[in-house]
């Protein structure tokens, strides 16, 4: 018997030695490249801005959905003139319909133009959509004072009729604008596109006088305007502060921020921030985001208090090296959406869509892809490269994907559509698939 344990142990022993040495061999062994598993993604419907409503397929944050359920896109067309388009997404067709020149009665070149509408475009109670215009880039040989200013304007989309709404303040072009309609107010931003330091002027807007106020120079680049449900107008200032304006006092009072009880993280405070701001359909939560810095983040506007309390809901993109964010929107029901390029990524640039709610964190629903690629030409007959058309590339498997978006609309259907350059496009992501 005890000549059977110790043959056993043996056998045991042995097995043990093989499997360790197989082991050692197999980790030795180079491993075999493993397929990367598909990528998904979101593939939204293409849309071409015709090329002669710009000069180099571009155009920036201005895209907002109507009340009749059609998209009203700012143009950018650099020395030339710019013009406000409208896309119907039932019937899939674009119309122009402001030309800010012809409507001003200006033809004024280079430097002069009204080269861009650049403000978000927002709805007023009526309807009406507002923008606004401003400079676009001074060549060799101009001056920054050919410029003489940007103007306000309301389009009618059940009148087909644009109203002016003048010029706020010489030489400063006009970065944003939003109408409190029932209160016969408009708030404006105004921007003379200085560096290091923008001079960026706060002004309350009389809509029956056309007469302005200037509630004062935040120094803010980009700012952007939100109103809460009294009414009152909040508007960025340099240093990671908070300007609001109360139509019922008619004074306008500096806040601090803070963000989850502590002072105003870097990403407000540093010079040169560059905020994108939206309200909830209740306007009692304020989002933003900024642009170079990967997380998101809700303001109470609620409170009559001197501090402007915010809270983080982390980052944007939780495996991203670093991330570059320029269009932010609030939905219908709440929710905030957010085209978000990823830089830092070995195969390129890539963008995605994420979305956030007030209680949770950021939800990433995937890259994005066209899923109609033919919607534009890259290449001539020569097949030469087009101008101004190198932000959509292709990726491994074949999926071709923008990488430069600058706007984003949420749609009353649910579909979330993201305004991207070079080529000028529109895409469409429907809601059956955001789920």
């Amino acid at each position: 018997m005890r000549s059977f344990f110790r043959l056993s142990n043996r056998l045991r022993s042995s097995r043990t030695l093989i499997w360790s040495l197989l082991g050692i061999i197999l980790a030795t062994l180079p491993l075999q490249a493993q397929p990367e598993p598909p990528t998904r993604w979101l593939l939204g419907e293409a849309f071409h801005i015709p090329s002669e409503y710009t000069n180099q397929e571009s155009g920036y944050f201005s895209i907002v959905e109507g009340k009749n359920g059609k998209l009203y896109v700012g143009t950018a067309k650099y020395g030339v003139n710019c013009f406000l388009v409208e896309f119907d997404p039932v019937a899939k067709a674009l119309a122009m319909v402001v030309d800010v020149h012809r409507l001003l009665g200006i033809m004024l070149k280079g430097f002069a133009a009204q080269a861009k509408i650049h403000t978000r475009n927002n709805v007023g109670e009526s309807g009406k959509i507002w923008f606004a215009t401003k400079q676009g880039y001074p060549e060799k040989g101009e001056k920054r004072s050919d410029y003489p200013g940007g103007y306000v304007l309301a389009y009618d989309p059940k009148t087909g009729k644009t109203e002016n709404y003048g010029m706020p303040k010489e030489g400063h072009g006009v970065i944003s604008v939003i109408a409190d309609e029932t209160r016969g107010l408009a708030y404006i931003s105004t921007c003379d596109d200085g560096r290091p330091i923008e001079h960026s002027n706060f002004m309350v807007l009389d809509l029956k006088t056309k007469k302005y106020r200037d509630l004062g120079d935040s120094e803010h680049s980009y700012a952007f305007i939100v109103l809460d449900n009294k009414g009152r107008a909040y508007h960025p200032v340099r240093g990671g502060k908070v300007m609001r304006y109360d139509p019922e006092t008619q004074k306008v009072e500096t806040l601090e921020t803070t963000v989850d009880g502590q002072p105003a993280p870097k990403a407000f405070t540093k010079d040169g921030s560059i905020l994108n701001w939206d309200f909830s359909p209740d306007r009692k939560t304020m989002w933003a985001v900024e642009m170079s810095t990967n997380a998101i983040y809700t303001f109470d506007m609620t409170n009559n208090s001197k501090t402007l309390a915010g809270k983080s809901h982390g980052p944007l993109l939780a495996h991203a090296k670093a991330t570059d964010c320029r269009a932010l929107c609030v939905g219908h029901d709440g929710k905030a959406w957010a085209a978000v390029t990823e830089q830092g990524r070995p195969g390129g640039a890539l963008l995605h869509l994420v979305s956030c709610t007030t209680e949770g964190k950021a939800r990433n629903h995937g890259p994005v892809g066209v899923k109609n690629p033919d919607y534009v030409k890259l290449k001539d007959e020569q097949g030469k490269a087009i101008p101004w058309r190198h932000t959509l590339r292709q990726e491994k498997d074949g999926t071709w994907t923008p990488w430069q978006p600058l706007g984003i609309a949420a749609g009353q259907d649910g579909s979330v559509y993201v305004l991207s350059i070079a080529p000028y496009t529109i895409l469409r992501l429907r809601p059956e698939q955001l789920k």
